[in-house]
């Protein structure tokens, strides 16, 4: 689940920053000490994308009518929505942790499953928090940047949240055979929503590691300080709909 959070963060990130012609602009200096190993697996993920994972997604969104994938999408965002719920929690959020929790049962229950996002018109709002930015909270820093085989970029911060965020979905206790299909279709639906953004980070930027690498820790950085980065310099969209 962290390595479809990493994408969803890149997205957002790419969709944002995407009028820059090389690379975003740094507000910090990322620290990449593995730059090597990490360009190796960045070419590795980009390969796979490219060969696999790229072109199903594009079947999937050119054959599944939007409004299905409208479903999927929200469907998946509640089974995940627990680990929101915990770190408003871990980070004192206690309002924010009722009201997330509010909007899970709603969108359980009458949203049948998180299929319909029903949660959204009653008032409660979707929040984003995971334990990378509960560890920010706490004053841990963000450490190195890795680019892991098929999770993609993470910062050394971020990392706990790979398990974490596995262990707090509600898809992980279905069992293997359930949960597997499901994991499928979660990732090639992630992937389809952000084609778009992938495609821009190709065709704009000289160096698509750089790009990426900076699209991430930039959108981590406004996640962790509550979207109140110093320096930050553009305001970042919701998860990206679909239109088509």
């Amino acid at each position: 689940m962290g390595g479809m959070r990493a994408l969803l963060m890149v997205g957002l990130a790419v969709v944002a920053l995407s009028g820059c012609a090389t690379s975003p602009m740094q507000d910090e200096v990322t620290y990449d000490p593995f730059e090597p190993v990490n360009r190796t697996f960045f070419g590795i993920n980009d390969a796979l994308d490219k060969a696999i994972l790229g072109p199903v997604a594009r079947v999937y969104a050119d054959v599944v009518p939007a409004p299905v994938r409208e479903n999927v999408y929200s469907f998946f965002d509640n089974l995940a929505y627990p680990n929101v719920v915990v770190n408003d929690i871990l980070q004192g959020k206690f309002a924010q942790a009722a009201e997330d929790a509010m909007r899970f049962l709603v969108n359980s229950t009458i949203g049948f499953g998180g299929i319909a996002d029903v949660a959204t018109g009653f008032g409660l709002e979707r929040h984003d928090e995971d334990l990378g930015q509960t560890l920010a909270v706490w004053g841990f820093g963000e450490g190195p940047y890795f680019e892991l085989p098929f999770f993609g970029p993470n910062a050394t911060r971020d990392l706990p949240d790979i398990p974490a965020s596995t262990l707090t979905d509600a898809s992980y206790y279905l069992g293997t055979w359930p949960a597997l299909p499901l994991t499928v279709l979660k990732l090639v639906d992630t992937r389809a929503r952000l084609d778009s953004a992938i495609r821009v980070r190709d065709r704009s930027a000289l160096d698509p590691y750089v790009f990426q690498r900076e699209a991430y820790m930039q959108r981590r950085r406004h996640l962790a300080n509550d979207g109140d980065a110093p320096g930050d310099a553009f305001d970042l969209p919701p998860p990206p709909r679909v239109t088509n």
